[in-house]
């Protein structure tokens, strides 16, 4: 019997691979302006800085993180993590996961509450990635709308009635794909109505430090009296993506199943990258590293805007006051992903927006990055896609 008839488990009907990974194949070619990712700048990236730490986390402590560790975390992060934490979400942390990335916290959550045909409530759009993770744990997706301050109160209490959901998922800062942010009074609303319905609320939030505007928004977590609310942070985008190093925070009764989940997946986020950011903590090193790479950030993301403006009448986009994405809306009539095969021949790449919707459609949007190209070469990409769009209106 030939392999051909080998029966893949159901969770992974209709449920294709990461549309930006299959993105990267097409754009892996010299000369290439990527707006596609969602990378941090390589100038961001602090490698002499994590040699150098890594380096005195070895010497003082080599033998106990190279040895297995606990599920729970790496000691000394922990300490370090729960008090940066504390600072980050404005309120006392009960309970605290280290994970391999915040993208594992949200696996964890869906393996530890998701049976098949449990409602989950997103965003639309939202971020692919975790609603791919969402379709693979066979959960059913309903879409709640924002307008510009994020998610709508009342559309989200009706869906809550309407569908009675196990979750919401949201990111509510400089949202992926969308760049926009939940506006404050509509937090502490959110963690009453978990509590009121018994809903769990994913806070997903890794984009929060990079804030080039504005100042910052108290956590949904900061006002979850009753343990519903469970964030994931994340040290990718303001330290490294490659260590992989996020966290969970939540009532220690969800965190528990969560444990127990992670230690049939990796056992332990890795001793040595926990160490890393433990140094990064503890020698008070990040403020000063966020400040240098918001100040370029911004710059960045003001070149794309001013560009944006040049864009033919009927292109909206948002303007963020943060985080790492603009969404942009063409005409009517021109859709995105057709035009993708003309951009990437004139060596200019994006995100089509269909792939951020859990019900599709939206041909007309598309998302684009601007952390990972230098100035110039955003100048000379959004000029690229003025006339494209140009061209497609004639």
């Amino acid at each position: 019997m030939t392999l051909d008839s080998i029966q893949f488990a159901s969770r992974f009907d209709g449920v294709s691979g990461s549309a930006i990974r299959e993105i990267f194949k097409m754009i892996a070619k010299p000369g290439m302006i990527s707006f596609a990712g969602g990378n941090p700048a390589l100038s961001a990236l602090p490698d002499e800085k994590v040699a150098e730490l890594a380096q005195k986390a070895l010497k003082e402590n080599g033998k106990a993180i190279l040895q297995y560790g606990a599920t729970e975390g790496y000691p000394p992060f922990l300490e370090s993590l729960k008090a940066y934490a504390e600072k980050q979400l404005g309120c006392e942390v009960t309970g605290i996961l280290p994970t391999t990335g915040s993208t594992q916290g949200m696996d964890l959550l869906c393996k530890a509450l998701i049976n098949p045909g449990d409602v989950i409530l997103v965003e639309n759009p939202s971020f692919l990635g975790n609603l791919q993770c969402m379709n693979l744990y066979q959960a059913k997706l309903v879409p709640v709308e924002s307008d510009e301050n994020g998610l709508m109160l009342d559309k989200l209490e009706e869906a809550i009635i309407k569908h009675h959901p196990k979750m919401l998922y949201t990111i509510p800062t400089f949202q992926n794909p969308t760049g926009k942010t939940l506006a404050a009074d509509r937090r502490q609303p959110i963690a009453e109505l978990a509590a009121k319905y018994g809903m769990v609320v994913a806070e997903d939030d890794p984009y929060r430090d990079l804030r080039y505007a504005g100042s910052p928004i108290p956590s949904i977590k900061s006002y979850d009296k009753e343990g519903w609310v469970v964030f994931l942070g994340s040290f990718s985008k303001i330290i490294s993506p490659g260590l992989r190093v996020g966290f969970m925070v939540g009532d220690p009764l969800i965190l528990r199943k969560c444990t127990i989940g992670k230690q049939s997946a990796d056992v332990h986020t890795a001793n040595l990258n926990q160490a890393i950011v433990d140094q990064y903590l503890r020698q008070d090193l990040l403020p000063a590293h966020i400040a240098s790479i918001c100040q370029s950030y911004k710059a960045q993301m003001n070149a794309m805007l001013d560009e944006l403006a040049t864009f033919p009448e009927g292109t909206r986009y948002t303007r963020p006051e943060g985080g790492l994405f603009i969404w942009v809306e063409l005409p009517a009539g021109i859709e995105a992903k057709a035009m993708l095969e003309k951009a990437v021949e004139r060596h200019v790449a994006y995100v089509p927006g269909t792939h951020f919707f859990c019900d599709g459609g939206h041909d007309n949007t598309f998302r684009l990055n601007f952390s990972n190209s230098t100035i110039d070469q955003i100048r000379e990409g959004m000029k690229i896609l003025r006339e494209l769009i140009e061209d497609a209106i004639k």
